[in-house]
């Protein structure tokens, strides 16, 4: 697996923290630590939510705020998806493995699946309008048929990812290459998380080759740029006064997101 840099704030509060963190993340990476401006860098294999559980077992609050090379993310939710199922929401993020060739690291935490496997897919479009119902079908800009990651480009659809696997408490968790794709040719489109898995067209009828028998769309999220590494020094958004360190507990918009906790 290519080695990516991924970047952290984090609330430290002095050396003795810096030296936990450090202990924390020791076989990890090489580690670029500035305590004064909250900020690590680590140069790792490792997928970056196992990085910051690690950081975070030592007491400090860390936010993921930057990857190194080209990057794009995808926040999932159930837009468009039946209310009356357990809400599924993640974050998936697409990092390049080099910038003079395709391919691209994808890793990710999504909760609130059944337990086994789902599809997941990048889709043509980033319309949500409709839910995942409006993003178009699989990103396929050769015309291929539906089939596996493994395939080559001519057997297969660019956003053919395979499968992800949500153990016993529906939470999935990935990390893989992808030897197709590029960042910037899939910013503005989506990710699609189905409800069955994917037979990667080989199925033996018509609807295998064009969508892996995946079954219904259950969650889904548009692709957007993501901030490279020293590119995000935001600690408080000017519009609500919500901080960089409450904010994953807010909602994304809305009037609530002010509120105290």
């Amino acid at each position: 697996m290519a080695e990516i840099k991924v970047e952290f704030a984090v609330q430290m509060k002095g050396e003795k923290w810096e030296n936990n963190v450090r202990d924390a993340l020791k076989g990890m990476g090489e580690l670029e630590v500035d305590n004064k401006q909250g900020r690590i860098i680590v140069h790792t294999k490792e997928p970056w939510y196992k990085l910051q559980e690690k950081i975070e077992a030592t007491g400090c609050k860390a936010v993921l705020a930057g990857f190194g090379g080209q990057s794009a993310v995808s926040i999932i939710n159930t837009t468009g998806s039946d209310v009356d199922r357990c809400p599924i929401q993640g974050v998936i993020r697409f990092t390049a493995i080099r910038n003079d060739k395709p391919g691209v690291v994808v890793d990710g935490v999504v909760d609130g699946l059944t337990p086994g496997l789902h599809g997941i897919h990048v889709h043509e479009s980033g319309d949500v309008s409709a839910g995942c119902a409006s993003v178009g079908g699989h990103y396929n800009p050769r015309g291929s048929p539906h089939g596996s990651p493994e395939d080559d480009a001519n057997n297969r659809h660019a956003g053919d990812l395979g499968n992800i696997r949500a153990d016993a408490n529906g939470r999935a968790t990935f990390r893989f290459m992808d030897n197709i794709l590029e960042v910037y040719e899939i910013i503005g489109r989506s990710v699609v998380i189905t409800q069955g898995p994917d037979d990667l067209g080989r199925g033996g009828n018509e609807k295998s080759r064009i969508d892996g028998n995946s079954g219904e769309r259950i969650a889904c999220g548009i692709i957007a740029r993501s901030a490279g590494i020293l590119q995000n020094f935001k600690k408080i958004c000017a519009c609500d006064g919500v901080t960089l360190w409450d904010e994953r507990y807010k909602p994304i918009a809305g009037g609530t997101r002010a509120q105290k906790l």
